[in-house]
């Protein structure tokens, strides 16, 4: 395994402060892989094809929501934010990429050479470099907004193709909402969010379906705490090109955008009315 040393001169996200109780998080939107670890990747690994992207066009509403926003400049083949720090698997028994991935989701190595693949000691610094100070953001917004509103609710933003077969049989529904079985949310905000999304025209929609939520849903997720969390898991191909060069394709966004809005809006009635109590 690689011992080289890793470095990076970008910040680990970009983040806009909101006035509402909302916190949406892009952990997978990120891009960047600095040069000289990118040198050590395969042709296809250098395209990020499994990044989450146009996240930030889609949900260009979130600043007139009032939300927070807190997005991701690294690339997942960097660090992948949305997995716990020891690497943990989040679906025990099914397959999943890592912390730090050495495949890709077509199953395809990251790395040209295997003697690249980072160690231990590369991984903990893409970890303290990247993973740490977009989390300690994450926790650090969400407990502002929970001492000033009483109640903060957290989105967690993704999209993936809509056919992988090495996560999934056959196509996946359009809008997976994930609440950690019922673990970070209420429920009865859960109900609504299933609502809105198997009601949207020309979608299908499920709740804790093959995506349940990731660590950031998981881990920050607490009802009782008041702090109540959601992952979307969106298929690309409702508003993108699936494959190369992966373009942004608004006509076809048009269509699932209001549903998604209508989503967030309901989480914040939902939190608003539990603040006002």
């Amino acid at each position: 395994m690689a011992t080289s040393a890793f470095t990076t001169t970008e910040p680990a996200f970009r983040f806009r402060q909101g006035t509402r109780p909302l916190l949406i998080s892009m952990p997978h939107v990120g891009t960047h892989v600095p040069p000289a670890l990118a040198a050590r990747f395969t042709d296809e690994a250098r395209h990020v094809p499994d990044t989450d992207w146009h996240l930030e066009q889609l949900y260009d509403f979130a600043d007139a929501l009032g939300a927070s926003v807190l997005v991701a400049t690294h690339s997942r083949y960097v660090v992948d934010l949305n997995r716990p720090p020891d690497g943990a698997s989040l679906y025990p028994g099914q397959s999943v990429t890592g912390l730090c991935p050495v495949d890709t989701f077509d199953d395809t190595p990251v790395y040209a050479n295997p003697a690249d693949v980072p160690g231990d000691e590369e991984i903990a610094q893409r970890r303290d470099a990247v993973w740490q100070p977009y989390h300690a953001k994450l926790a650090e917004e969400l407990a502002r907004i929970r001492t000033q509103h009483g109640v903060a609710a957290l989105w967690d933003a993704h999209s993936i193709r809509s056919v992988l077969p090495r996560f999934f049989e056959g196509k996946l529904p359009d809008l997976n909402l994930g609440t950690g079985n019922g673990t970070s949310c209420d429920p009865a905000l859960a109900e609504t969010l299933l609502r809105i999304a198997s009601s949207a025209k020309g979608y299908t929609g499920v709740l804790n379906g093959r995506f349940k939520g990731g660590h950031i849903t998981r881990q920050y997720g607490d009802p009782a705490g008041g702090v109540h969390a959601v992952q979307l898991e969106m298929t690309q191909s409702s508003y993108m090109q699936e494959q190369l060069p992966f373009d942004y394709l608004p006509q076809v966004a048009a269509g699932v955008k209001p549903y998604v809005r209508d989503m967030l809006e309901a989480v914040l009635a939902f939190a608003e009315a539990r603040a006002a109590r």
